[in-house]
Order: C-alpha cells, then sequence, then structure tokens
C-alpha cells in the first residue's frame, strides 16, 4: 500500500498549520510595523520629554511651586501673620525677600503660606469635579435616550453663563468660607468633564469589545466599570490639569472679591486687594502675586497639553499596533491563489 508522507518535504509550517503563506518583503515589512510602535510604547517618558519639552518644562516648574508651599517653615523664618509695623512697605531686600505689606509682614512667607490655600482648594475642587462630572457624562453616554438629552439640557443651561459668574453668584448667596468656595467651583466646573466622558461613552458604545460583553451577558454596572470608566481616564486627566489653572483664576477672582478666604487667612486674590492700595509705593506687593498666579496656571497649563498630545499619541499607536498584528496582516496574491485552492479542494 502507497502510504504519502503527512508532510511534504520542504512545506512551511504555515502550510501545515493551515495558514497561508506570505511572502519575505511582507513579512518583514509587517514585523517591522509591528515592533516600532512597541518600541515607541516602552518609553513614553522620553517620548514627551523630545516631543514636548514645554509641557515637561511646565510640570517641573509646577512641582517647584507645590514643593515650595509644602516646605514654607523650612523656606522662611517669618510668621505670614505676625505683624511689625516698624517694618511696614518695605521694598525687596536680603531681610525680606520680596518686601513687607503694609502691616509689616513678610511678603514671601504670604505667598508661601497663602498658596498652600489656593492650591489645596483648587486641588479639591478639580478633583470632585471630574470625578462627578465623568460619573455623569458616561452614564449619559452609556444610557442614551431621554437621560441623555435631560442630563445634556442642563449641562447647557450651567455653560450658558460665564464659570466665574456661576461661582460668584454661588459664593454670594452662602456665607464665605473654604467649603463655600468648593461648592462654588464645583458646580461651575463639572460640565467639561462630563461632555467629554459622555464623548467617550459614545464612541466607546460602537466599539466591538463592548458588543462582545454584551452578547455574553456582562450586566450594565460590569460594563460601566471595566470598559467605560477607564477609556475615559487619559482624556479626563489632561483636561483635569488643563482647567486647573482655569480653577485658580476663579478663586483668586473670588478672594479679591472677599468672598475667599478671611482674615486672619489669606490667598493670593485677597494679597492682590490688600496690596492694590500701596502698589506704585511698593510694586512688589501686587507683583508677587500676580506673577506667583500667572506662572502657576501657565506652567500647569503646559503640563495639560503635554498630557493631551501624549494620550492622543498612544491611541495612534495602539490602532497602528491592532492594524499591525497577525490578523491583520494584509494578503498577498500568491496567498489569495492558495486560499482559493484550498478553497476549490474542500
Amino acid at each position: 500500500m502507497n502510504h504519502s508522507p503527512r508532510f511534504r518535504l520542504g512545506q512551511s509550517r504555515a502550510h501545515r498549520h493551515g495558514r497561508p503563506p506570505t511572502d519575505t518583503a511582507t513579512q518583514s515589512a509587517v514585523d517591522h510595523s509591528a515592533t516600532v510602535p512597541e518600541e515607541q510604547a516602552i518609553r513614553p517618558g522620553a517620548r514627551l520629554i523630545e516631543r514636548q519639552p514645554a509641557a515637561v518644562v511646565g510640570l517641573a516648574v509646577f512641582i517647584l511651586i507645590v514643593m515650595a508651599v509644602i516646605l514654607a517653615p523650612v523656606l522662611t523664618p517669618y510668621d505670614p501673620y505676625e505683624q511689625e509695623l516698624s517694618d511696614r512697605l518695605q521694598l525687596p531686600s536680603a531681610k525680606h525677600l520680596m518686601g513687607t505689606d503694609s502691616l509689616g509682614r513678610d511678603v514671601f512667607a504670604r505667598i508661601l503660606y497663602g498658596g498652600r490655600f489656593s492650591l489645596v482648594i483648587t486641588a479639591i475642587a478639580v478633583l470632585i469635579a471630574a470625578t462627578f462630572g465623568t460619573l455623569i457624562g458616561a452614564v449619559a453616554g452609556r444610557r442614551g435616550g431621554l437621560v441623555d438629552e435631560l442630563i445634556m439640557r442642563v449641562i447647557d443651561l450651567i455653560i450658558s453663563f460665564p464659570s466665574l459668574v456661576v461661582a460668584l453668584v454661588i459664593a454670594a448667596m452662602l456665607r464665605p468660607g473654604f467649603w463655600t468656595l468648593v461648592l462654588a467651583l464645583v458646580f461651575s466646573a463639572w460640565t467639561p468633564y462630563a461632555r467629554l466622558a459622555r464623548a467617550v461613552g459614545l464612541e466607546i458604545n460602537t466599539r466591538a469589545f463592548i458588543e462582545a460583553a454584551v452578547a455574553l451577558g456582562a450586566s450594565e454596572w460590569l460594563i460601566f466599570r471595566k470598559h467605560v470608566i477607564p477609556n475615559t481616564l487619559g482624556p479626563i486627566l489632561s483636561t483635569a490639569f488643563l482647567r486647573f489653572g482655569h480653577i485658580l483664576l476663579i478663586i483668586s477672582g473670588l478672594s479679591y472679591l472677599g468672598l475667599g478666604a478671611q482674615p486672619p487667612l489669606s490667598d493670593w486674590g485677597a494679597m492682590l486687594a490688600e496690596a492694590q492700595t500701596y502698589m506704585r509705593r511698593v510694586p512688589t506687593l501686587i507683583l508677587a502675586p500676580g506673577m506667583t498666579i500667572f506662572i502657576t496656571a501657565f506652567s500647569v497649563t503646559l503640563a495639560g497639553q503635554g498630557l493631551a498630545s501624549m494620550f492622543s499619541q498612544s491611541e495612534r499607536v495602539s490602532a497602528e499596533r491592532m492594524v499591525a498584528s497577525r490578523w491583520f496582516r494584509p494578503r498577498t496574491k500568491a496567498s489569495a491563489v492558495h486560499g482559493r485552492r484550498r478553497h476549490s479542494r474542500a
């Protein structure tokens, strides 16, 4: 009896496993396209430094400001609330780096300690607004229908007024204080996160893994927690950095109007209000808090732009890796002919 060998000599591994062969040029091109994005994804920090140097500088400056505020007792020996009338309205010197105010208090010490109030309340407001807005927007994008329509109409109503006006009205209606500012800022700042999370949620709903999860019987809560929320974290994080400077400016404006930190506490906006009477005599009184607000807001905005660019590039690399994977490899003419022959034999 004539027994034919199971596999012919020299038969490729692709033939033995029932896969169409690919030519050498196509295979090398696919391998190269699959490895380049992986190499780029290994060094996200180096890629950010090379492509976004301004963002790295902004992040470094913002970190320095935060560290200076935290280490205020180490950087200055003065009490920000201690008054020395004999040293009032002094220009910058070796004793007082930024001079003194109308009550003889060291301006540099008040900048550092006042930054604690400004940065802490800004961070809390951004965190709460981002969390609340993301949840509301993700629910609207996932559920759709009447729920989505109702949420979007409320958002349209809120954003029809400037954020500063909304925060000003809420802060004026309530008693001035820390949590009043937080409430006013959160109410006026959650809408951008909700709109972004809704847009991301609507885009995610069209993807295959969501349809597969629904087909497998996954609950709405599981889909929401495992797929919708994780895919919105990147854009929300970059938006939070971009909105941080905006919230800081609103807080400074409210404090300038007397609706922020109350005496003896102070923040950068309150220092601007106190300094405007003496700004011609001692310009540093208004330049110090003003430049601090500007540098802080500008640096964190640069960092946010870098994060937004990094997340968009990572999404593009992920798409390239999917296209270059073995499930999306292009078929050559030889492989197409081979496939038709196998189909005709079957």
